[in-house]
């Protein structure tokens, strides 16, 4: 039997279908009426592919006013960005990816079943993640069970980061019983440093999410104002015509403006499902309170994200220019959603926080990018869903967890400078996960200051 080609058919179906049944499942176990879990499911669906046409037309849109931003600043660089939708496509290519999911579901299992984790993962979808990971550890360290582990100790940190948002994801945009379990979140461990420094220096312990900003500069803290202030002057940098500015700053202001009209679709789907699996788990499982492990886009309500991201795309340009080493135009993956989701769930929606650590924190995409552009130019050429120019390489401009997935690495190889870098960004790991469990929401104090 085809085991591959049977994993290969269902997810093709994709994650705006996968993930929604499985919540449909789910609440039907919990104990939803099946016209309620139905319409959950369906919410959820209708939620993931607003977000994701929304998302579309955001990189469709900013993706060439970046193109010509790096004209403009005389910019040639060897490697192709193509994005996550690459990286994705390039993994399910590997032979043994699929057996990722039982990688996923077994330690999951054993985390509950151990207490280890109160957190139960549906985002299936984004198993390919787990297994880019073992492919990358795998070529670099020459070993393959190594490179397993090493998507198992994925897993782990996946699960123990759905533990450490619930709270924070609850008070910050309502949704109970739901977490995020996706690798992009990791990126708030490495800048959780520079977050703390930030606690000393008075300015970023003032009120600078979106709702504050709105009562003191009004129209301009609109998403829809900030949008198309930001797409104006990304399109003017781009040396667009005024016809053209016009028309990507109303397009960039539209979109901001449907993230969170998108994002309601989330708040319906999530809260009786929540709300049925709180008090399915008080009545049959004393003591414990279980929350189901979801992808990035349920953040989408948060304008905080979003203005982030966009704002971070000329920048990115400017470190592709102005970094020495640098292999790659960040095009495709030019919205660093690592970024943003870290940045918000570790600082509760503060954009100035978000921005400062943005712009720190960016070149290691880049560097991470091109230190792993031979090991997806490899892969790429073994598959048949992307075509690899001759003379040319591939690679994501905004790699998820480039620092953990480097480390591990070079871990399987013995090198004693990072296992004692992997030992150090775990100890950050669990120094940041105890600080969330003693205090489940301390980003109020960044957000929300009274």
């Amino acid at each position: 039997m085809d085991w591959n080609g049977i994993v290969q058919g269902i997810l093709s179906v994709g994650a705006q279908v996968l993930i929604p049944i499985l919540i449909m499942i789910l609440g039907l176990i919990f104990g939803m009426k099946p016209s309620k879990a139905i319409l959950s499911g369906l919410y959820l669906g209708t939620g993931f592919i607003g977000m994701s046409m929304a998302i579309n037309q955001l990189t469709e849109t900013v993706s060439p006013a970046a193109k010509a931003l790096a004209k403009y600043t005389g910019i040639n660089l060897p490697a192709v960005d193509f994005g996550w939708t690459g990286a994705a496509a390039i993994t399910w290519s590997w032979t043994l990816a699929f057996l990722f999911f039982v990688v996923e579901i077994v330690v999951n299992l054993v985390m509950i079943f151990t207490k280890m984790t109160n957190t139960m993962n549906a985002d299936m979808w984004n198993v390919w993640g787990i297994a880019l990971t073992a492919y990358m550890v795998y070529q670099i360290s020459g070993s393959l069970i190594w490179g397993f582990i090493c998507g198992a100790i994925q897993v782990v940190i996946c699960l123990k980061l759905g533990d450490m948002w619930s709270k924070e994801i609850a008070n910050m945009l309502g949704y109970e019983g739901v977490t995020v379990t996706h690798i992009e979140a990791f990126k708030a461990i490495i800048m959780s440093p520079i977050n703390k420094l930030m606690d000393y220096i008075p300015i970023f312990n003032r009120e600078w999410d979106a709702t504050s900003l709105k009562r003191k500069i009004g129209v301009f803290s609109e998403p829809v104002t900030m949008g198309a202030i930001i797409g104006l002057v990304l399109a003017l940098a781009g040396r667009y015509s005024i016809g053209d500015a016009l028309n990507l700053a109303v397009t960039v202001g539209a979109v901001m403006a449907i993230f969170p009209v998108m994002a309601k679709f989330f708040m319906d789907a999530l809260t009786p499902f929540g709300t049925t699996m709180s008090n399915f788990m008080k009545k049959h499982v004393k003591g414990r309170t279980f929350v189901i492990g979801l992808d990035w886009p349920i953040l989408g309500q948060s304008t905080e994200l979003w203005v982030t991201m966009v704002l971070m795309i000329p920048i990115s340009i400017i470190y592709a220019a102005i970094l020495p080493g640098n292999k790659i135009l960040p095009i495709a993956g030019v919205i660093n959603y690592c970024i943003g989701v870290g940045g918000l769930l570790l600082t509760g929606g503060n954009l100035l926080r978000m921005m400062v650590l943005g712009i720190i924190y960016e070149p290691i995409f880049l560097y991470g990018a091109s230190y792993f552009a031979d090991i997806f130019t490899k892969l790429a050429k073994s598959s048949t869903s992307i075509k690899v120019p001759a003379g040319a390489q591939v690679s994501w401009s905004s790699i998820e967890a480039p620092e953990l997935r480097f480390l591990m690495a070079w871990v399987g190889r013995g090198n004693i400078w990072a296992i004692v870098g992997l030992i150090a960004l775990l100890a950050l790991f669990w120094l940041l996960y105890r600080s969330f469990k003693k205090n489940p929401i301390p980003a109020l104090k960044y957000s929300k200051l009274k």
